[in-house]
């Protein structure tokens, strides 16, 4: 019968463990729905009861369906935001239908002037903006027709109701927070770095630098995707700590985003790639003097795989990897200081003109420079 752990590198991994997170994500994701639904039927219903009354025939159809695009904004700061933008450009175009109205009246000239003005009196708008003003303007030239002031007050009284009913909604009832979704994303690319790193590590080892070489190097630009979705995670996590209400209520502004974390994962996969490449060429480099020797790569595969072990415990400091009397901060350390250790080391049998196959010298130094830089951004962090 099949062993139930996957194995990453020479760690066994319990099964459970991604079905685990994948059935957390899952609820989260089901929990957000309903959070959502909920907030879109209190807009609608908070927005119709108001504004009902007074607009025209009781139909506030203009007002909740801008409630309900403020509503739903990722965070808060969007929805103000958007709202602004919503309101500007719905107004605009309800001017520039009064405008043209009055002086074409509602024919096919006005509706050719409005497309040509909504095109280039607002260059510095988005095209979705253009595309809004257009369309209200001509969606609202036919009402200024019969009723020039109640077709322009009516409609921008309802998007500016509907606005502000959104943007409470969206405030006050559970606003949204996307810290986990940040974490998340961050410890991934972390696990993915740290992986690599050790994998490299433990192939150097056993002497497959030849037929990994090219798998890592892979790897090592396949990390800019999860960069992407790191960096986008983060900054969307930031952005929804603004103007927002649980942050203020329960004094969460300074939770971290882990804006930090991820520039120095940012730096470090630049390294993780000039180190891939290194390797790469030189598997593949024809002159048999400039390989590697192997008192290099067996000591150069240890501080690969403690740097690994570094970015696993920096991103991840929670995670059990060592003694439980030992403190997440002294298990970096201790991975910091023994890679810089060897660091040192091999920096003075370069030097001393001791090690075997000089003709390398210089894919010496770019792999020593790339864990030179790794360590320091590490280091540099941890010390902060």
């Amino acid at each position: 019968m099949q062993d139930s752990t996957i194995r990453l590198g020479r760690t066994p991994v319990p099964a459970a463990g991604p079905l685990r997170r994948l059935a957390s994500r899952l609820s989260t994701k089901r929990a957000g729905h309903v959070v959502h639904g909920s907030k879109t039927l209190i807009a609608a219903m908070l927005t119709w009861s108001i504004v009902a009354p007074w607009s025209p025939e009781g139909r506030p159809y203009l007002a909740v369906a801008t409630a309900l695009l403020m509503v739903n904004a990722s965070t808060v700061y969007q929805s103000v935001t958007k709202a602004a933008q919503n309101v500007g450009a719905r107004v605009a175009g309800l001017i520039l239908a009064l405008a043209t109205a009055r002086l074409l009246g509602p024919t096919a000239g006005a509706v050719a002037v409005i497309a040509v003005l909504a095109v280039i009196v607002g260059p510095r708008r988005t095209a979705d903006d253009r595309l809004q003003v257009a369309s209200t303007a001509v969606i609202a030239l036919a009402a200024t027709a019969t009723d020039p002031m109640g077709s322009l007050i009516s409609p921008a009284l309802q998007t500016l109701t509907g606005a502000a009913v959104g943007i409470a909604v969206n405030a006050l009832v559970l606003p949204p927070l996307y810290l986990n979704e940040s974490d998340s994303a961050v410890r991934d690319l972390a696990r993915s770095i740290g992986t690599l790193l050790h994998d490299m590590g433990t192939g150097l080892s056993g002497r497959q630098l030849a037929p990994k070489a090219h798998t890592w190097l892979h790897q090592a630009r396949s990390l800019d995707k999860r960069l992407t979705r790191a960096e986008e995670q983060v900054q969307q996590a930031g952005e929804s700590l603004r103007w927002n209400t649980r942050c203020v209520a329960h004094t969460r502004r300074k939770e971290t985003t882990f804006d930090d974390t991820f520039r120095v994962l940012r730096g470090v996969s630049i390294q993780v790639r000039g180190i891939a490449r290194t390797l790469a060429d030189n598997a593949h480099d024809n002159h048999s003097d400039h390989h590697l020797g192997h008192q290099f790569l067996d000591q150069y595969a240890e501080t690969l795989q403690l740097a690994g072990a570094a970015v696993q415990a920096f991103a991840e400091p929670g995670r059990a990897t060592g003694s439980p009397d030992t403190s997440p901060r002294e298990r970096l350390r201790a991975a910091i200081d023994g890679t810089l250790a060897w660091h040192d080391t091999m920096t003075d049998t370069i030097a001393r003109g001791t090690l075997t196959k000089p003709g390398a010298w210089h894919v010496y130094g770019s792999l020593m420079t790339d864990a030179e830089r790794l360590l320091a951004d590490l280091d540099r962090t941890d010390t902060h």
